[in-house]
């Protein structure tokens, strides 16, 4: 990791990581390991232990034991739609193709609860940049996996499955934005979203959608599944806001996993000065 350039662009600042990443982290320097705040890394346990996957469960505990034997390779994500190069991605394209990042990021989920996690991936910019987008491509839309026999959550009626999301292009193309390969120096975990998902560190976690197949530019903005599921609870944009309540509960404050007093919720989640310019003129208060 270029540490002088990470930092040039305002990005998080990663303390701790030795020469060979976070896979080269001794277990008491990965203890050490903070965010640019000054937050310690939430446990590797927990990290892997504690999850939404609604595609598995909407039990977090059971998640984790459901998608055990969850393959992940081989792997291909599809990019098409309004660009000039469309091509299929596989494991090997992403992560050797690609230059590798490295970024300790709060993850702050809509249901108030937040974790700090190293993640290892790859600028989502890169890719966007080899397909070379048109002058119309608008909007990114992400479509994750849909098979029911792998993952056996999506039996359920509840949701409009496949899991949707999108961002706007200045959104998928900010240094912050990444697509996730890797937790701690280790592959994805089929809990976390393995073997690829998409990762915004502003944004309450369910637009960090996982288990990617598909990668769309479009014209339009995106339906994503929990605007179908529930339009009146969720938006688009789903930046962090502690002032915007959701309809059953307040996002003023939140409870980090291994914390036994909650804190503040930071606006953007504490990203502020790197994305607040995307949504100049925007009222966040409407676009949830």
């Amino acid at each position: 990791m270029d540490r002088r350039k990470f930092l040039k662009k305002g990005v998080a600042t990663v303390i701790g990581v030795s020469a060979t990443g976070f896979a080269g982290l001794s277990s008491a320097a990965r203890a050490d390991l903070k965010d640019e705040l000054g937050d310690t890394v939430t446990s590797y346990s927990a990290i892997t232990s504690y999850n939404n996957f609604y595609e598995f469960s909407t039990n977090k505990t059971e998640v984790k034991e459901l998608s055990a034997d969850f393959k992940t390779y081989p792997w291909s994500i599809k990019v098409d739609g309004l660009v000039k190069n469309p091509g299929i991605f596989d494991l090997d394209d992403i992560r050797r193709g690609f230059d590798k990042v490295e970024r300790v990021y709060r993850m702050r989920c809509v249901e108030a609860w937040s974790m700090v996690i190293p993640w290892e991936g790859i600028a989502l910019s890169e890719l966007l940049k080899k397909v070379e987008p048109t002058s119309d491509a608008r909007y990114v839309r992400f479509v994750s996996l849909y098979d029911k026999n792998r993952m056996p959550g999506q039996k359920s009626g509840s949701f409009p499955w496949p899991y949707v999301e999108g961002l706007t292009m200045d959104e998928a193309r900010h240094p912050l934005t990444l697509l996730a390969t890797g937790i701690d120096g280790k592959p994805l975990k089929p809990q976390n979203g393995a073997p690829v998902r998409l990762v915004v560190p502003w944004k309450y976690g369910f637009k960090s959608i996982k288990s990617i197949v598909k990668i769309e530019l479009v014209k339009e903005k995106p339906q994503s599944l929990w605007m179908q599921s529930g339009p009146s609870e969720y938006g688009f944009y789903a930046n962090v806001n502690p002032n915007v309540s959701h309809p059953r509960w307040s996002q003023a404050s939140e409870r980090r996993i291994g914390d036994f007093l909650r804190r503040k919720t930071l606006m953007f989640n504490g990203y502020g000065k790197q994305v607040s310019s995307l949504y100049k003129g925007l009222d966040l208060k409407r676009n949830f």
